[in-house]
């Protein structure tokens, strides 16, 4: 049977603003490549070659992205007009799926993990990493060491520490559509919303059975602090620095950086985990653990610790920003 990945990608990434006013969240770039392409390119080498992407604000650069970067893939877009949480963007994709076994990976989810070895398990699982704290997230609790007895979406008073991190490997398609329908009928919500977690338990109660796999790391991508230290964390595992080919005038760079094609970088010293956007120009600047987007100028600027969008125009001095898309400041 063919499997087919579905990835949500229609939230409005409020937690990172001003970023997220001008583009979706799944296109920030890191450590050299958007989010999404972390979650596409893995399921792609795994063999996977039909997506459907849920998509919302912002959809279509998304739709854009996907169609030059991928243009191989058998790509479907449905969109999620009203936001009313996970479990309403999977029901979208029902006509997509049919019965076809399918794997869900989170927008804002990157994880290491063996993927072809879990696409090729046996029945249902989902992905668990164990965290200290389990309020924010999803638990699943076993009844052995791999069988999932029951999962919840952010309990106040977990009975597990072992966190859903937004994989899922569903075989019984037909039965999980049924749950998300049943759940609407009956307004079954969590938080306000109506939740994956909650129609997963519903097929739980169902006998379907649900092992878990193991996830190695998981990266949050949702707030500026966790998206710089993702950053820096995955520039330090992808050899260590990434530079277009034209050496940089009277410039130190310091790894792990990422830089971009068609930059002009000048009379700076950057780094360490540094991602450049492409055709950035950056003059008498140093720059260190910070992410910046495509087609931004920067002049005599100290950065460390900031996210600065695309288009932007800064020139000054100081210390940590956090700067959207198409936006000037003189500092000066």
């Amino acid at each position: 049977m063919p499997m087919k990945a579905i990835i949500p990608v229609a939230g409005a990434g409020t937690r990172l603003r001003p970023h997220t006013y001008t583009q979706p969240k799944a296109l920030i770039p890191i450590a050299g490549k958007p989010i999404l392409s972390f979650i596409v390119d893995p399921l792609a080498e795994a063999g996977i070659i039909e997506f459907v992407f849920v998509i919302g604000y912002l959809g279509n650069k998304i739709i854009d992205y996907i169609d030059q970067k991928y243009p191989r893939l058998h790509c479907h877009f449905v969109q999620q007009s009203l936001r009313e949480g996970s479990g309403q963007a999977i029901a979208l994709t029902k006509e997509l799926i049919g019965n076809d076994e399918i794997f869900i990976v989170m927008g804002d989810t990157i994880c290491e993990f063996n993927v072809k070895e879990v696409l090729s398990m046996e029945g249902s699982a989902l992905g668990l990493k164990k965290v200290d704290d389990p309020r924010n997230f999803g638990v699943a609790e076993l009844e052995d060491k791999c069988i999932i007895s029951r999962v919840v979406e952010k309990p106040q008073i977990p009975k597990s520490n072992m966190a859903l991190v937004g994989l899922y490997k569903i075989k019984e398609t037909e039965i999980l559509f049924q749950c998300l329908e049943e759940n609407f009928r009956q307004k079954v919500k969590s938080h306000d919303e109506y939740q994956l977690t909650d129609a997963l338990q519903c097929m739980i109660e169902k006998n379907v059975k649900f092992s878990s796999f193991k996830v190695d790391n998981w990266f949050d991508c949702g707030k500026k602090d966790s998206l710089l230290e993702t950053n820096s964390v995955l520039l330090k595992k992808n050899n260590n620095v990434k530079l277009a080919p034209i050496p940089y005038e009277n410039t130190i760079i310091i790894p792990p950086v990422s830089i971009a094609d068609h930059c002009n970088i000048k009379n700076s010293i950057i780094g360490p985990n540094v991602t450049i956007g492409d055709n950035t120009v950056i003059n008498y600047s140093i720059i260190k653990n910070t992410i910046i987007g495509s087609y931004s100028n920067l002049t005599e600027v100290v950065l460390n610790s900031s996210i600065i969008g695309s288009d932007a125009n800064i020139h000054g001095l100081t210390q940590s920003l956090n700067i959207g898309d198409n936006t000037e400041i003189d500092l000066g």
